[in-house]
């Protein structure tokens, strides 16, 4: 009925029109009916081919194609990003009013002492700097607890041979991280070239490492801890064996999962091929990335100047033991006279700065995924073989424009997710027990791991179309919906191989920084601590590039569904990798329950 409905009003419209252009007053049924016939006859006006268009029109009335939205786009969540700017514009006035209102006595409790007279603390004349000098040399030493004879023969150093070990490895510490910040940007690069051409061949000759390196690290350790003889006192041999024995089973279980997952390997190697070219063909994004990173560092700076000049905003005040119960006070007595006391508004600053900060650091976190999200999009899009212009600089412009409410809303909604999940995760770990703990626990589980479902695509989405955030995370779920796509059938594994990966180049680096530390420095045992570092740094940096190349993944991925859901291919390549992955089963039921 609906479909008769339509054409009847479209050639109502149509007769009406045709009336006006001819000048004719006709009217009536039958002057309709003549037209009906009379466009009968005609090809381009014959009733079929109108229904078939109009009946397409409608069924698509509210599934309009969604593409990468160039053209203007609106302030969305403006709630939040102007409570976001409240707040900074709040910890940036307070911070600059403790610089203003700090107390220079701060840190001077010990040259006050109670005066009974008053009531109050006033400075004392003999200070901690005069009671030095009438002690004299020896006597100043002997306070700060060095002896005389031993400050006099070793150069006012209290152990030299201490502190000149403390130096080498202070300076070989750093040289190792300078050098091993240099070498990570052609580790980064290297590393892309080879997941962009060689995908197949990295992935299959690391696999055997994501074992062998735990096995052998596991033997290592066990060995060298036997010999040692401080290392044996430390730990009993039915520890050593027991860690010996966990860390294998772990090494078991690995292989388990790799085994029933070797049918998924070839289809993951394709999908980490197809982002390393992405990211490939939008290199200047890592270049971009760590610059947001370090305005987050320049914004983070003034924060903690304001948090130390607040801890000087207060007063000193008597001692509240001595002031009522005019107790003896003093060094000899062990209680002081006076103490400091902060201003009643410095406990909420703390709050509101750390609030502030958090909340940015998940912005940032956001605003990076939108970035790529948004740059991808555009490439994804564009014509085969052609790149588009300015899609960092856009992308940027809307992150931090348009769109910087719903990212400051994601960032809250993150932020709270993780807060509330350490939290859980804080009580289990003290072992609280009881029913209603049980249930609040599984509830609270439930709603955060619907938050972190509904949260996955939609920045992504928000990203290409500049909706809303409500918006975009229903419009993201109705997508990969109606084209039995799942939200959680990305290929997961692809970001575990690629971690393996990561741990395998970075092992490997740690074994040669650890020999050649110990052939050409003095370290010694040391030289393992200084391996450990270089290797946390390396792999940090490295944990960075994966998390960008899975963000490039996900969105890859919804560019994807989009295609799908008008019938483009905007990418072939693309559509070959992505077409092999196993649809939603849920959905299915869903739509046959909506079909006549």
């Amino acid at each position: 009925m609906i479909e008769h409905h339509i054409v009847n009003e479209k050639i109502q419209k149509e007769f009406d029109s045709y009336s006006t252009t001819m000048g004719s007053n006709v009217g009536g049924a039958g002057s309709l009916d003549s037209y009906i016939e009379s466009s009968a006859s005609e090809p381009l006006l014959n009733k079929a081919g109108l229904q078939e268009t109009e009946i397409s029109s409608y069924q698509q009335e509210d599934y309009n194609p969604i593409r990468y939205n160039s053209g203007r786009r609106y302030f969305q969540d403006k709630a939040f990003l102007i409570v976001f700017v409240i707040l900074v514009l709040a910890t940036f006035a307070f911070g600059i009013f403790s610089i203003a209102h700090s107390n220079k006595n701060y840190g001077k409790v010990a040259s006050y002492v109670y005066d009974t007279n008053s009531s109050s603390c006033t400075k004392s004349s003999l200070n901690v700097n005069t009671r030095d000098q009438e002690l004299g040399f020896h006597g100043a030493y002997e306070h700060l607890g060095y002896h005389p004879n031993r400050v006099i023969r070793l150069g006012y150093y209290p152990n030299p041979v201490v502190l000149g070990s403390s130096g080498y490895l202070l300076k070989d510490t750093v040289w190792t991280l300078v050098i091993t910040l240099l070498l990570s940007v052609p580790f980064l690069f290297g590393l892309l070239w080879l997941l962009r051409y060689y995908t197949k061949q990295i992935v299959y000759s690391c696999l055997p490492f994501f074992v062998l390196i735990p096995v052998f690290i596991n033997v290592f350790w066990f060995v060298a801890c036997t010999v040692s003889k401080d290392c044996r006192e430390a730990i009993s041999l039915a520890l050593r064996i027991f860690i010996l024995v966990f860390i294998f089973a772990l090494c078991g279980i690995i292989v388990w999962i790799i085994i029933l997952n070797w049918h998924r390997i070839e289809l993951t190697i394709r999908i980490i091929g197809t982002a390393s070219e992405g990211l490939a063909r939008n290199m200047r994004l890592m270049l971009v990335l760590p610059g947001l990173l370090a305005a987050l560092f320049v914004y983070y700076v003034p924060i903690i100047v304001f948090l130390v000049f607040a801890r000087l905003n207060g007063r000193i005040i008597p001692n509240p033991k001595v002031e009522e119960s005019e107790y003896a006070c003093g060094r000899s007595t062990g209680v002081e006279c006076c103490l400091w006391k902060e201003d009643g508004w410095v406990p909420a600053y703390y709050a509101l700065a750390i609030i502030t900060m958090l909340w940015s650091m998940t912005i940032a976190i956001e605003s990076q995924v939108y970035i790529i999200s948004g740059t991808i999009s555009q490439w994804y899009f564009c014509k085969a073989g052609s790149s588009p212009p300015r899609s960092i600089r856009n992308s940027i412009r809307n992150a931090f424009g348009p769109s910087f409410g719903t990212i400051s809303f994601s960032g809250l909604l993150f932020g709270v997710v993780r807060v509330v999940r350490s939290a859980v995760d804080i009580a289990r770990r003290e072992g609280h027990e009881g029913i209603v703990y049980v249930v609040l626990r599984c509830c609270v589980d439930c709603a955060l791991s619907t938050i972190d479902f509904l949260n996955q695509f939609t920045i992504n989405f928000a990203a290409i179309t500049g909706e809303s955030y409500c918006s975009s995370a229903k419009m993201s779920y109705e997508l990969l919906k109606r084209n039995l796509l799942s939200a959680v059938v990305v290929e997961t594994i692809s970001t575990r191989i690629l971690f393996g990966i990561i741990f395998v180049v970075t092992v490997v680096y740690a074994m040669v920084v650890c020999a050649i530390l110990k052939a050409a420095s003095s370290l010694g045992g040391d030289a393992y601590f200084v391996t450990v570092v270089a290797w946390a740094l390396l792999f940090l940096i490295l944990y960075y590039f994966v998390r960008v190349l899975d963000n490039v993944i996900d969105t890859i991925y919804i560019c994807y569904a989009m295609d799908k859901d008008t019938g483009d291919v905007s990418r072939s390549e693309v559509h070959d990798v992505y077409v092999r992955l196993p649809i939603s089963r849920n959905y299915t039921s869903i739509l046959a329950m909506h079909q006549p």
